[in-house]
This record gives structure tokens, C-alpha cells and sequence, in this order.
């Protein structure tokens, strides 16, 4: 008997609108090798940061839809808001810090998963999104310093 692929239950649209969050950074890259990096620059750091804040969101409503009552992971729920936030005030650091917090990002969804259940696949899909979009917030980063 083989054993159902762990992304099976996961929409195809979730895997695909997901895994695409990482195209405008890919943007902001090409832009910054083609012209320059101070304009892609903001706009990868802007985009990063309201993706980091959307992951919060997540985990807010995440916790409530599973009657969670500990005040422990709505604090971690807004920690993404307020560290975006004082990212987009700190343009010379502010994408490096991003990128980092997107890499670590899966490790709430995986404190999380002890507690509720998440859809199947939802982990692995979460894993390939931060590191795709961690990884390009870096390289980001880089080309703009």
C-alpha cells in the first residue's frame, strides 16, 4: 500500500499561489541587476515585510479557529507586524532582518502544528515558501548593501 503524498489534501492553487509569493522578490532582484538597487530595494523590503505581517494574520486566526485561550501565540501573532514595521525604519538593515524572519517563519507553523491541526501538507508547503522567499530577500539584501 503506498502512502498518500503529503501535499495531496492541499489545494493546487494554494501550492501555486503560495510558491508564486516569491516571483515579485525574483522582480526585485532582476531589477536591481539590471539597474540598480535602491528602488527594488524598498520594494523588496516592502513586499517582504507585508508577507511577514500576512504570516502573522495566519497564526492569529489559526489560534482562534482552534479555541486556543494561552496568550502566547497571539503575542507571537503580532510580532510579525511590529518587526516589518520597524524594518521598513531601518532601510539598511531592514532586509536582511526580513529575510531572516521569513527563513525562521515554518517554526511558529511547526509550534503550532503541536498544538492544532494544520492541513495536511500545509508544514512542507510552508517550509518551500519561507525558504524561497527568505533565500531571495537575502540575496536581496546583498545586492543592495
Amino acid at each position: 500500500m503506498t502512502q498518500a503524498h503529503p501535499d495531496h489534501d492541499l489545494p493546487p492553487a494554494v501550492r501555486l499561489l503560495g510558491l508564486s509569493g516569491i516571483l515579485p522578490q525574483l522582480a526585485c532582484i532582476a531589477h536591481t541587476l539590471a539597474f540598480g538597487g535602491s528602488f527594488a530595494g524598498q520594494a523588496g523590503l516592502a513586499y517582504a515585510a507585508v508577507i511577514l505581517s500576512f504570516l502573522g494574520g495566519l497564526w492569529w486566526m489559526a489560534a482562534l479557529l482552534s479555541g486556543l485561550r494561552d496568550p502566547i501565540p497571539y503575542v507571537v501573532a503580532v510580532l510579525p507586524s511590529l518587526v516589518g514595521w520597524g524594518a521598513m525604519l531601518w532601510p539598511a538593515g531592514g532586509l536582511w532582518l526580513v529575510g531572516l524572519c521569513l527563513l525562521a517563519s515554518p517554526l511558529v507553523d511547526l509550534s503550532l502544528s503541536r498544538r492544532i491541526t494544520l492541513p495536511n501538507g500545509w508544514l512542507r508547503l510552508r517550509w518551500q515558501m519561507a525558504s524561497g522567499l527568505g533565500l531571495t530577500t537575502l540575496i536581496l539584501a546583498a545586492l543592495t548593501a
